[in-house]
């Protein structure tokens, strides 16, 4: 299709910022830099008409020739306001578009462009693309609540394709290259079904987020609603009489911590998790999570020690009498011992047993135990992995420090 460009003309330049005009939009701009400012004072001098580009990176402060895109929109200024800070706010309206062939910079960026004519589509095609259009920009308010529905109200009684292309791109979240990329598309049809294109993909954004939220919504209703039902149901309790005897939980729990005899920095940290757990849901799981960690910090034996024997004789005793040979095994063990007899405080290895099944790891650490009047205490780590599942992993996602 051959499209038909009109004569050049000599325009002021306002560079933008993340922002491209299309032709019909009346946009407000605030203007701040100096070439900007003295831009805008040499368009209300030419007939108020200036020359709206966009520049390639919304970053760039001082912009140059290549910075700037070669399509932009003729623009009449329908208000200027000069602002105590320094600012222009201008009002503009754009008009049509146009294409910029020679850059000329002084004071202010100007240029030479002509302006770009828009192909007209025969009646028939532009019903079914306006209607196709509108049709998929209902749908697509319907999930973006930033819009208003008057748009759409508006946007019926356009009956030009072109106009009505560029007031829905108006209302797209598309990115700078997108919506420069629809003002240098000059075919409507092909500049409409690019916008549909768009649209499909925002609305099946849309209808995930649209999802998401359902989903959240219903799981804070529903711990709402548990959270609020408990809440009853101790209100009855206590009407009832039920809970009148019954100490607080939170009470119960700080008892134990005062009476565990815990070092100082265990007990802040417990007392810490214990504040915590006041300010939760009962039904969260993190608070189940909280709540273990704190009934296990109270049932450790902080305090409870053995009296350990010191007869290395009788030790000696028990172990050939428990077990048949393992000489090697048994002077080590002896000797450990030993250490441990001369020393109140051991900081050396700990003992640790390799063998295959069956060859009297686990009676050995029987023996020791009876033979230094110790409790005896047998974890069954079968089928351990992960040292995270000893060490507990579960406060590494829910409850996390």
């Amino acid at each position: 299709m051959n499209l038909e460009r009109s004569e050049r003309i000599e325009i002021p330049v306002l560079p933008l910022r993340d922002v491209v005009v299309y032709p019909h939009m009346v946009i407000p701009l605030f203007v701040g830099r100096e070439k900007s400012i003295q831009c805008l004072d040499a368009a209300m001098d030419n007939n108020k008409q200036v020359l709206l580009v966009a520049q390639k990176q919304a970053e760039t402060d001082e912009p140059k020739v290549s910075d700037l895109f070669e399509v932009g929109t003729v623009a009449t200024i329908l208000q200027l306001l000069k602002l105590p800070d320094g600012t222009v706010k201008v009002l503009v309206e754009g008009q049509q578009r146009a294409k910029i062939h020679q850059f000329n910079e002084g004071e202010f960026f100007s240029a030479e462009a002509e302006y770009l004519l828009t192909p007209e589509l025969d009646d028939k095609e532009q019903e079914v693309v306006v209607r196709s259009a509108i049709n998929q920009f209902e749908g697509f308010i319907k999930l973006n609540k930033k819009i208003p529905p008057e748009v759409l109200t508006s946007l019926n009684g356009i009956d030009e394709a072109a106009r009505l292309a560029d007031t829905i791109a108006a209302h797209m979240p598309l990115k700078l290259a997108d919506k420069q990329q629809v003002l240098e598309i000059l075919d409507v049809a092909e500049r409409l079904e690019f916008l549909m294109g768009q649209m499909e993909s925002e609305i099946d954004l849309l209808q995930v987020e649209k999802r998401i939220r359902t989903r959240v919504k219903k799981q804070m209703e529903k711990s709402q609603r548990e959270y609020y039902l408990n809440e009853q149901m101790k209100a009855i309790q206590k009407e009832l009489g039920e809970m009148d005897d019954a100490p607080d939980e939170f009470e119960v729990l700080q008892q134990k911590i005062e009476a565990s005899k815990m070092p100082k920095e265990a007990r802040e940290k417990t007392e810490q998790e214990l504040q915590k757990l006041k300010m939760m849901s009962p039904m969260s799981a993190e608070a189940t999570v909280v709540r273990s960690y704190i009934d296990w910090m109270v049932s450790v034996p902080w305090t409870k020690r053995s009296k350990v024997k010191k007869d290395l004789a009788k030790a000696e005793e028990i172990l050939n009498a428990d077990h048949y040979g393992l000489k090697r095994v048994k002077e080590r063990i002896l000797e450990y011992l030993a250490v441990q007899t001369r020393i109140n405080k051991l900081k050396g290895p700990i003992l640790c047993l390799v063998g295959p099944p069956g060859v009297g790891k686990t009676s050995l650490g029987r023996s020791i135990a009876a033979a230094t009047g110790r409790k005896y205490v047998r974890m069954a780590l079968g089928g351990v992995r992960d040292e995270a599942e000893i060490r507990g992993h579960r406060r590494t996602y829910i409850g996390s420090l």
